[in-house]
């Protein structure tokens, strides 16, 4: 199935994305990629299981609206059509450049804190990392800077969970695709 540009653009609207199956191009929201164990295209099990888990910690509900789904089909794509927060903060792109490292130096710093990869970290091991991220690199830190990824991966879970009519509708909030400018320009 081929999608051109406009259809895209009003289906990622709704939360929809172009994802690769068996060599077809399906129209999925990540929730529906994670519940149907899309194949991963960039990230590897580990990074996987860091976002999920960092995500959640992030963000309750990340992993389950499909955060690691949504980065690793962003992550594949042709950047000038990513919608990752990263793009809007100007960093240069391939962005897998970005988030790899930082996934990367997140599991070496829980490992070098608490003797496992972030994923087994209890909840509040996950809290304590997660203030650590915020303020500064943590030392030994390997990658772009750690509070900006904290910024940058906490904004994309924002954009997964609420960023569809269902997570409109949890916040209480009318969904409305477009916004019309009051009056013409």
């Amino acid at each position: 199935m081929t999608i051109d540009r406009r259809r895209f653009v009003s289906e990622a609207g709704l939360g929809l994305l172009a994802f690769q199956v068996g060599g077809a191009t399906v129209l999925l929201r990540p929730r529906e990629a994670r519940a149907e164990s899309i194949p991963y295209r960039v990230l590897s099990a580990t990074e996987v299981a860091t976002v999920e888990s960092l995500g959640n910690a992030l963000l309750p509900g990340a992993a389950e609206a499909g955060l690691a789904h949504y980065l690793d089909q962003q992550l594949a794509a042709d950047a000038t059509d990513s919608l990752l927060m990263i793009r809007y903060l100007d960093w240069p792109a391939p962005y897998a450049a970005f988030y790899k490292p930082c996934l990367a130096a997140v599991d070496v710093t829980a490992r070098a804190r608490h003797g496992k990869p972030f994923h087994e970290l209890t909840p509040p091991e996950c809290d304590a990392m997660i203030g650590l991220l915020q303020k500064a690199n943590p030392d030994g830190w390997q990658g772009p800077p750690a509070p900006l990824f904290y910024f940058v991966l906490r904004s994309d879970a924002v954009d997964v969970v609420y960023g569809t009519p269902e997570g409109f509708e949890k916040l209480g909030i009318p969904y409305m695709q477009h916004i019309m400018p009051p009056r013409k320009w």
